[in-house]
């Protein structure tokens, strides 16, 4: 159990691809100007994930060594095509959006590294819930920069929401601040870097700040343990 609870830790929060890794950033810099382009990149980034981490972690043992990045590459290429197929089929406005970042989701650093270092080493199991977290962290840093991009640069959220979920999705869109002029900064390249940086300044506070008090917490009781003694 505590190897899962690990796997799950490291792919939210400790070893997140987005935040530690700093791997996939042109999709997530380049689409996250709403969060409804963010929601859609993530949910198929992460369903490569699992699926590509499940079966190269299902055929480790058959793939030569020699060959195995090209393999990768191929069952990733695989499952990407199944979301390029279905996203065609039912969401084809979304994925005329997302454009040439759905079939880069091939090239994406983070899925083959998770599948060249966890996935060929450890069970499916393993291997599956590996992608599955690290497909959840992924696509938190996805929508939290989404949203604060849309929110800034046009004082909504959710809107194109109807791009997901159809009519259903015209009940979601909120517009935050009424006769906004929009700060375009924020819906630019620049405003997409700004805003990464700012996300992993707070993570890196974050891990600073359980460091420190890690610490102090270790001190007293050490502390309080030779005062029992003397």
């Amino acid at each position: 159990m505590d190897d899962y609870l690990k796997i799950a830790r490291n792919g939210l929060w400790n070893n997140n691809q987005a935040l530690v890794a700093l791997l996939g950033l042109c999709p997530l810099l380049a689409v996250t100007n709403n969060i409804v382009n963010a929601i859609g990149l993530g949910i198929a980034t992460t369903f490569v994930l699992v699926a590509s981490n499940t079966s190269v972690s299902i055929f480790r043992n058959q793939i030569s060594k020699e060959v195995r990045i090209p393999i990768f590459v191929l069952l990733i290429a695989s499952f990407v095509t199944i979301v390029e197929l279905i996203m065609q089929s039912y969401f084809y406005d979304l994925y005329l959006i997302l454009g040439i970042f759905v079939p880069l989701i091939v090239t994406n650093c983070a899925i083959l590294g998770r599948a060249e270092a966890f996935a060929s080493k450890n069970t499916w199991d393993k291997s599956a819930l590996d992608g599955l977290m690290m497909g959840i962290g992924f696509s938190i840093i996805l929508i939290v920069l989404g949203g604060m991009r849309e929110l800034i640069g046009n004082g909504t959220l959710f809107d194109q929401s109807a791009l997901l979920l159809g009519s259903l999705g015209d009940t979601l869109s909120v517009t935050v601040f009424e006769d906004y002029q929009g700060t375009l900064l924020a819906i630019l390249p620049p405003g997409a870097f700004i805003g990464l940086g700012l996300i992993v300044a707070v993570k890196n506070f974050i891990d600073l700040k359980a460091v420190e008090t890690s610490k102090s917490v270790i001190t007293s009781e050490s502390t309080a343990a030779t005062l029992s003694n003397s």
